[in-house]
């Protein structure tokens, strides 16, 4: 059911690959020449300790995801940030953290207490990360990838776990789970960033603490930092493979605890949310102006407070993360020109993610998004609002960048007058 949108992540993770490799073939199926690649992996590597800059707005252009993994970040380790489990938590659920202290310096042997710490990836439940708290370190490019594992269909990491799985055995070891991370960090990290080069320098080492490893030689291990995701993954020792079952069960684990607390939130205990409190958490994170409107509709439309259960939340996220593969649903509905309503919708959800969205569900969100009250949806309205929901507040940055580069550029005229 989701192949559209499985094949896009195994695309773009086999364009990466083949950009990187200068275009060197897969061998068989989906596995990869490791060795090639295992040989040009970045190295965590002990740098001396510099102060942090206190940046100011515009001085360097940040993306949004590295303006909010700043934000949240709470402790640094040979001139590195990192967030904590509580911090990416607070990141994925909320517009700001808790408290924004001074980020706090780890020792050596606080980073191995940490660490010894770290319970293995059988043992993984969904309360992983509200267990471990402040006890746990997460690196920049291991927050874009539990975002990503948050935001999209399971089935693209099912294709790419096997495209790294060069022996075919159904397990990775650490230094093959290694490359995919250094996907997402090319992906991400900027190139020519723009502004005071000293600082742009200084955020660079924030955000990934190492220097890129010449190609084809490979970095001491005894030199690479880690974190609490690949001690979870591959044990202290780091000579633990991880197998698809687990992998697929900590990513299961992970969407269903970050749903557990939004929906505990406003649950206060009890079963259901209302349909009201659902419109909220829908709305959260997304530039709908006038929310009020749409609490309104719901209010009208629904007089009678039934409530959403946990099971009808989760598989409402559940949709979300195939949320390509259903507008190609919709726009079939276009093309022909039908209207859409709830038993359209509901099968075209079905459809294209082999999810059933109970009757109610599927009233409650035509009645949050039909503003005209014809029982119709504007799905392109709709799909416009759930995907800036889906990205958790990481599109929300754009407006604030604008006004802060401008800010900070008035702030400098006036003080050279």
């Amino acid at each position: 059911m989701c192949l559209a949108t499985g094949g896009a992540v195994a695309s773009y993770l086999y364009n990466d690959l083949m950009k990187s490799q200068g275009g060197r073939k897969m061998i068989g199926a989906f596995s990869i020449n490791g060795q090639d690649l295992l040989s040009s992996l970045p190295s965590v590597v002990a740098k001396e300790k510099g102060r942090p800059f206190d940046f100011e707005e515009g001085d360097v252009y940040m993306s949004s995801h590295e303006h909010r993994f700043r934000l949240f970040s709470s402790v640094e380790y040979e001139g590195q940030f990192y967030m904590t489990p509580q911090n990416f938590i607070e990141s994925v659920t909320m517009s700001e953290p808790r408290s924004k202290k001074p980020w706090r310096s780890l020792t050596k042997q606080e980073l191995e207490k940490i660490l010894s710490d770290t319970p293995p990836v059988w043992r993984g439940t969904s309360k992983l990360f509200r267990n471990l708290r402040e006890r746990g370190v997460i690196a920049y490019t291991e927050y874009l990838f539990l975002l990503c594992i948050l935001t999209k269909p399971h089935a693209g990491f099912k294709i790419a776990f096997n495209m790294f799985d060069a022996d075919a055995n159904h397990m990775i070891d650490k230094r093959e789970f290694l490359v995919l991370q250094e996907i997402f960090r090319k992906k991400n990290e900027k190139k020519g960033r723009k502004g005071d080069v000293e600082k742009s320098a200084q955020l660079s080492m924030q955000l990934y603490g190492y220097q890129v490893a010449p190609v084809n030689s490979r970095a001491d291990d005894s030199m690479m930092i880690d974190t609490t995701l690949l001690v979870h993954f591959f044990g202290k020792k780091g000579k633990a493979e991880l197998t698809f079952d687990d992998f697929y069960r900590f990513m299961d684990n992970l969407q269903t605890e970050v749903l557990e607390i939004e929906f505990l939130t406003f649950s206060k205990g009890m079963t259901t949310i209302s349909e009201e409190d659902f419109a909220r958490i829908l709305l959260r994170y997304t530039n709908v102006e006038n929310i009020t409107s749409y609490l309104d509709n719901v209010r009208q439309s629904i007089p009678d407070e039934k409530g959403i259960t946990f099971d009808e939340f989760r598989t409402f996220f559940q949709f979300l993360n195939n949320l390509e593969d259903f507008a190609i649903a919709m726009q079939m509905y276009n093309f022909a020109s039908r209207s859409i309503g709830q038993d359209e919708f509901a099968r075209a959800v079905y459809v294209a993610t082999g999810l059933k969205l109970t009757r109610h569900l599927v009233n409650t969100i035509f009645k949050i998004f039909d503003v005209d009250h014809d029982d119709q949806l504007s799905h392109k309205e709709f799909i416009g609002i759930m995907k800036d929901r889906l990205h958790r507040g990481a599109r929300g940055y754009k407006s604030v960048e604008k006004f802060t580069s401008f800010r900070s550029c008035l702030k400098k005229e006036l003080a050279g007058r």
